[in-house]
Formats: C-alpha cells, sequence, structure tokens
C-alpha cells in the first residue's frame, strides 16, 4: 500500500489540526477493526462522501487494508445524481461525516447502502492482530468522470496501477520537492487524489490539506504558503485566475516546484506563476484519469513557457497517430511526422482496469494495451508533446469536468423541453470556460423559463449549472439529426443570454 514505510504526516492549514504518522496509523487500524465488525469485506464497494479532511485518508486506507473497493463521491452532487451512481455501483457502504445530511443519511438507508461514521471511532485495536486483504490486481479505486444523470462512467484503478503510477512519479520527478505538499484540489478526482495527494503522502511526505476550491481559501494562499513552508503545489488555471489578480504573493520563497493541470496553461498564465510564485520550477502537467492522472509534463531543463506545451512523459510511452479508431491494432496505424496534428495515444502500466461493468465504453479507448486519450496534439523534433486541441465534448470549466450529456439529459426531464445542447463558451474571466445552453420549449411557455432554471437548480450540481442560457425556436443539427454542439455555440454567440439573475422567480418573463 505504501511507497515508504508508512504515510508521513497529515496537516488542515485552516483548522490547525494535525495527524503525525503514527496517529494515522492508529486511526486506520481503528477503522479497520470498526468497518470489519459493520460487515466490510473484501471485494466490496463502498462509497466515500466526505473528503479533504484528515479522516478521508485514514477511511482510504482502512477501505484498502480490508480488500474494499473505495469510491471517493463529490459532495456537491444533488440527491437525484448520487442515486444515479448508487444503483450504478452497488455499493454495499458508505462512510459519512457526523455531519452529513439526514436526508441523505435516509435514501442511503432506502437503497440498502449502510452509513458508517468513524471519526469518533477509535481506541480498541491496539492488541489486535490486523492483516492486509487486499491483492495487486484487486479494484482499488473507482472514480466517476461522467454520468452523474445518465449513464455513468466509472474509471477502475487496481492497486497495481497506482502503484505503477506512484513509482514511475518517483523514479521521474524524485522525491525532495514534495517534502511538503499542498492540496486545495478535490480528493474525489484523479490529479487531487491520485497525484497532488497520495503520491507524495504514501512515500513518506508531508500533506498539507485544504477545503476543495473556494475563493476564501485561495485568496490566503501566500500567507498559507509561507506560514506551512510549502515546498509543493499543484492546481488548475482557475486558482491562479485569482491568485494571480488578488492574491499577495508568498514571501519565504520555500516553493521549489509548482504544477498546473487538468486545463490548458496558456503562455501567459505561466508566465504570471513564474513571476507571483518566484519558484526555480513551475511546470505543465498533463494527466488523465484513466493513465492514473500526470502521465507527463514540461519538466525539461530548458523548457520556456508555451502555449499548448505539454513536455516529455513519465513513465509512459506517447505516440501521435492519424487515427483514433481502436478496431485498427496502433502497430498498424501510421505515426503523425514531427509537427504533425494527430491523436494521442498512451502506453503506460499506469492504465485503468477499465470502465465499471462498462466493456463497451472500456474498447472504444483501449487497444493492445494503448489508450486512445480523445486529445488532438503534436511531437515535435525533440520529443517535447504539444497539445492541440480536445476531441471531446467534455466542458473543462478551471479543472473541473463538466459534462454536456448530464445537463441535457436533466434538463429534457422538464415537462416543458422541447430541444436542448449543453456547450462550453470560452471567455468567463474566473474559469476560463464555462458551461451554456440553447432551449427550446413547447410554444406559448416563456413563462415556464423561471420555473426551467429552477428545475435544473434543483437537479444539477452547482459547478454543472449552465450561465449562460439561450431561447431558440429550433436547435441547429447535421444533415443525419445530430446536434453539433460548437455550431450551437457558434448560433448562440450572436445572441445575447439571459443569466441566473435573469431567470430567477418572477424575473426574465416576457
Amino acid at each position: 500500500m505504501f511507497l515508504d514505510t508508512v504515510p508521513g504526516t497529515l496537516v488542515e492549514p485552516i483548522s490547525g489540526r494535525r495527524w503525525e504518522s503514527s496517529r494515522v496509523m492508529q486511526e486506520v487500524r481503528d477503522r479497520v477493526v470498526y468497518f470489519a465488525s459493520q460487515g466490510i469485506t473484501s471485494g466490496n464497494r463502498i462509497f466515500i462522501l466526505h473528503g479533504n479532511r484528515l479522516e478521508f485518508f485514514a477511511d482510504l486506507l482502512a477501505v484498502w487494508c480490508l480488500g474494499a473497493c473505495a469510491i471517493p463521491i463529490n459532495t456537491r452532487l444533488t440527491p437525484f445524481e448520487l442515486q444515479v451512481l448508487a444503483e450504478t455501483a452497488r455499493p454495499s457502504h458508505a462512510l459519512c461525516p457526523e455531519e452529513f445530511d439526514s436526508s441523505l443519511l435516509e435514501f442511503l438507508q432506502k437503497e440498502g447502502i449502510s452509513p458508517l461514521c468513524a471519526d469518533r471511532v477509535g481506541g480498541n485495536s491496539q492488541s489486535m492482530n490486523l492483516t492486509s486483504q487486499f491483492s495487486l490486481d484487486q479494484a482499488a479505486l473507482i472514480l466517476f468522470t461522467s454520468g452523474t444523470t445518465g449513464n455513468p462512467k466509472g474509471v477502475v484503478h487496481t492497486h497495481r496501477s497506482l502503484r505503477a503510477r506512484w513509482i514511475t512519479l518517483r523514479q521521474s520527478l524524485g522525491q525532495k520537492p514534495y517534502q511538503r505538499t499542498l492540496c486545495l484540489l478535490p480528493t474525489h478526482f484523479g490529479h487531487g487524489l491520485i497525484c497532488n495527494c497520495l503520491f507524495p503522502w504514501l512515500s513518506g511526505q508531508d500533506l498539507f490539506i485544504l477545503p476543495s476550491f473556494s475563493p476564501n481559501i485561495v485568496l490566503q494562499l501566500g500567507s498559507i504558503l509561507d506560514k506551512w513552508k510549502i515546498t509543493f503545489m499543484s492546481s488548475v488555471p482557475s486558482i491562479w485566475r485569482l491568485a494571480l489578480t488578488m492574491v499577495s504573493p508568498p514571501k519565504q520563497g520555500t516553493l521549489e516546484r509548482v504544477f498546473c493541470g487538468s486545463a490548458p496553461l496558456s503562455a501567459h498564465m505561466w508566465e504570471g506563476i513564474l513571476n507571483w510564485t518566484k519558484a526555480p520550477e513551475v511546470c505543465n502537467a498533463y494527466g488523465i484519469t484513466e493513465t492514473g492522472s500526470w502521465v507527463a509534463g514540461s519538466t525539461m531543463p530548458d523548457a520556456q513557457p508555451e502555449d499548448g506545451l505539454v513536455g516529455v512523459p513519465w513513465g509512459a510511452v506517447i505516440k501521435v497517430l492519424k487515427e483514433k479508431s481502436t478496431a485498427t491494432p496502433p502497430g498498424f496505424i501510421e505515426e503523425c511526422a514531427a509537427g504533425e496534428s494527430g491523436y494521442i495515444w498512451l502506453n503506460t502500466p499506469a492504465l485503468m482496469q477499465g470502465y465499471f461493468e462498462r466493456e463497451d465504453l472500456t474498447n472504444k479507448v483501449v487497444s493492445q494495451g494503448w489508450f486512445m486519450t480523445g486529445d488532438i496534439g503534436a511531437m515535435d523534433e525533440r520529443g517535447w508533446l504539444y497539445l492541440r486541441g480536445r476531441e471531446r465534448e467534455e466542458i473543462n470549466k478551471g479543472g473541473m469536468k463538466v459534462y454536456p450529456g448530464d445537463i441535457d439529459a436533466v434538463i429534457e426531464r422538464f415537462e416543458d423541453t422541447v430541444d436542448v445542447c449543453c456547450f462550453g463558451y470560452e471567455g468567463d474571466p474566473l474559469y476560463g470556460q464555462n458551461v451554456g445552453v440553447a432551449v427550446v420549449l413547447k410554444v406559448g411557455q416563456v413563462e415556464r423559463l423561471s420555473d426551467l432554471y429552477l428545475w435544473a437548480e434543483t437537479h444539477l450540481a452547482k459547478f454543472q449549472l449552465p450561465v449562460q442560457w439561450f431561447f431558440l425556436k429550433d436547435i441547429p443539427r447535421t444533415s443525419r439529426g445530430k446536434i453539433n454542439r460548437a455550431q450551437v455555440a457558434q448560433v448562440c454567440a450572436k445572441l445575447n443570454p439571459l443569466g441566473p439573475a435573469d431567470l430567477q422567480k418572477n424575473k426574465g418573463r416576457s
């Protein structure tokens, strides 16, 4: 489980709480005994309905010790979305904090899921003879990357694939810069959990955990870096859009390395991060949940900020090929010439086991151990990778992935919806990309606009809720009757959108 003898110290900078390695191990032991007494056993799937706190990491390790599979859940999901995931993953138990919503507890019990709270567990495991029950090829982690309102897609990582990611990072990046690592990313997705947190912490380095992206926390970033003598942090561009304009930089100069990932990093922002942090090394990190997140980055000694620059692989082989179909073995697909754009394929020992119970989806992206990323890029004559664009339809809202189909599925359920198309638009001052939606309603139902917005607000998580709304007579489609989201976005860009303030109850009516 560990890459070192024991994990490092855990610290919450905001609350000041601190668990040394010995306390961490005791908390894990206590939880193993308690969870086992409550029926958690090898092969179970376990929801973890909290994150970015000390207890999350103890819960995670205890679940793994028992041979069960952890499923960290975004705590901002609505009950509707949680139900979809529960019906798909069929967890036996859910680990909840003490203050967990009572209505959600009732929902879990109704679904046959046993809620457990380990926040006050402790004391009786010291004399217990504990044995670890996990094997390398068991499912260790399921991270849902889409489909919280429709057809969920859960990325399954085994202990073997996770360990492969951490070992290759350790070999490629070393350990020294990560002695005091800060995480302010959510612990329910790959960048924050697998790489920013577990890679350094399970290697024996100290981990400092902040609540996931919050403007109030970001406004304290400079002082937090100084107070806790942080040597490494990783984040996403949306955090830096706020920090570079509103936050005083650190003064102590303790940062040794800074990563930015999960969304395209422009040369302009890259230079801004360099100037703000004064860190010797600021790198663009490229990662995909299916490959255990970080798989490449700009750690070359002579790298300079440049739009689209990813850099070199970390424990992987990267190829840019002329085709994306997995029907043809990658070895028989022509490789692009230096500077020529094509489809990015990855070969890594950290590749996922597959999508949970979706062999059809797995087969569309995996062929003979190679993973087709869906990204468009080019490799130069030095072997440096550049991203040219994203083939997938996902909206990258400051590093948080928003999937248009999820939003379509909710708005379609509103009784007066005739047609809907969600899309991403550029230029948001905070997130870079944000969520827009075009909707067609039944004739004579203009007065229902505010009711539709309330419906969406109730059934979608806040980060998914469209910011720009366009009400059309019809939504353009291709000759085959399919929606082209880019085309819809172009049509809407010529119109004046309605925003949340326009659509509140008793507003936006005409």
